[in-house]
């Protein structure tokens, strides 16, 4: 409450009344006479907003700044009404050229839609378009075992890339696709970053989320800007994990929005509005019986590589890669390599933490540090199970009944070895 009754009483006309430019031009008046210059600005600008060459407005926001009246200025004539108009007249003026308002008072007002201090920068175009292109450190030394897998990797890309007068020779093309399948867990995503350190290629992964949008075309598009990324950074290895979520077949798919985005899809990988030479595609799933058949014709995700749990020798080099930074002591890893068949590197890394948390709990039992055991690993090992088992499980019936095309050769034979036929 102010010392001024009659600027009380007006204020709070004014709050009811808005839209009364007079009166609020009238509380502008006996506020810069009561020297509360900022105040009268305020009200001011309100009356600018709706009429911009009122003149007394002008006058009473240079007085408030302490300025120079403004010499009235004749207005303008108004332009002539289009034809159109001349019959039927508008029945008020309601063009505001706001940003010159905005330039003219930026310094008193602010502006009338102000944008957080956290909100992106609109994007325009593909050049604002950003994604994540990393340079993996991880070479194909990291990986244990897998020498099946690392042969076939060599022959399809690495050797070719490594020698390209062969490779001219041979017409042999650096563009391709590999799919890898097996259990879940068994370090296919580990895989495709060694790939793409082995040959100090860009990588790029995508996602799911990384291309579906609810917006109409917006998917296709989101697909397409990574693949030209992908291009523009080659050679380079594009990661499309759980390939099956956005190349799932067609005839089981009862959104049109994912058939086209499967559309889509092929069109990338065939390179038809461009050329892939240069990019590798690398794919990944637990359910290659779900994708898609025209993903794997010839061109596109042509070869297949099945990715099995680690054998002994992997599943030791995983074990001493998680016991690295823990207090061990006596642990023979050959032994509990053996006591770990057919467990995944997922299922290793948790045996290694249940394993930690026995020798834990004992510490704080006892009070007294104590270190990781062979006892505490191996009753590790037999508290946690496998998880590649409910994966062969469904996989031996794809093997037996769905293996017309020979396409699961490999997971048949290897499901003969296992004695799971």
């Amino acid at each position: 409450m102010s010392d001024s009754p009659l600027i009380d009483s007006l204020s709070a006309a004014v709050e009811a009344r808005p839209d009364d430019l007079t009166l609020r031009l009238h509380l502008a008046e006996l506020l810069v006479g009561a020297g509360r210059g900022a105040e009268a600005i305020g009200h001011a600008a309100q009356v600018l907003a709706r009429e911009p060459g009122n003149e007394a407005a002008r006058r009473l926001m240079a007085n408030a700044l302490g300025g120079p009246a403004a010499p009235p200025q004749p207005a303008p004539p108004p332009p002539a009404p289009p034809p159109s108009e001349a019959t039927n007249p508008p029945r008020g003026d309601h063009t505001v050229d706001w940003a010159a308002m905005e330039q003219e008072l930026g310094d008193i007002v602010p502006p009338r839609f102000a944008k957080a201090d956290d909100e992106p920068d609109p994007v325009q175009g593909h050049a604002d378009r950003t994604f994540d292109v990393e340079r993996s450190t991880i070479t194909l030394a990291d990986v244990g075992g897998m020498q099946e897998v690392k042969k076939r990797l060599e022959v399809s890309f690495l050797g070719p890339l490594r020698n390209p007068k062969l490779r001219s020779l041979f017409g042999k093309s650096l563009r391709g696709g590999l799919l890898l399948y097996g259990p879940p867990g068994c370090g296919k995503t580990f895989l495709a970053r060694a790939v793409a350190g082995e040959m100090g290629a860009a990588f790029i992964s995508l996602s799911i989320t990384d291309v579906l949008n609810m917006w109409v075309g917006s998917s296709e598009r989101n697909l397409h800007d990574l693949f030209q990324s992908a291009r523009g950074h080659a050679p380079c290895v594009l990661f499309l994990d759980e390939i099956d979520a956005l190349g799932h077949k067609r005839s089981q798919l009862n959104s049109s929005s994912m058939r086209t985005v499967v559309n889509q899809l092929l069109t990338e990988l065939d390179g038809v509005d461009a050329n892939n030479d240069g990019v590798f595609v690398l794919a990944a799933t637990n359910a290659p019986w779900d994708i898609d058949s025209a993903l794997r014709r010839p061109g596109r995700l042509d070869r297949t590589l099945l990715v099995l749990p680690p054998d002994k020798a992997a599943r030791a080099a995983i074990l001493e890669y998680h016991l690295r930074d823990r207090p061990v002591a006596g642990i023979d890893l050959g032994k509990v390599a053996d006591a770990t068949e057919n467990y995944s590197g997922a299922d290793l890394a948790h045996v290694c933490e249940t394993a930690a948390e026995f020798a834990m709990r004992d510490s704080i039992a006892t009070g007294e540090i104590r270190m990781i055991s062979q006892h505490d690993m191996l009753s590790a090992a037999r508290e946690v199970r496998p998880s590649t088992d409910a994966w062969f499980s469904t996989a031996r019936n794809v093997a037996m009944f769905a293996n017309e095309s020979g396409e699961y050769d490999d997971l048949a034979a290897y499901l003969k070895k296992r004695k799971l036929r």
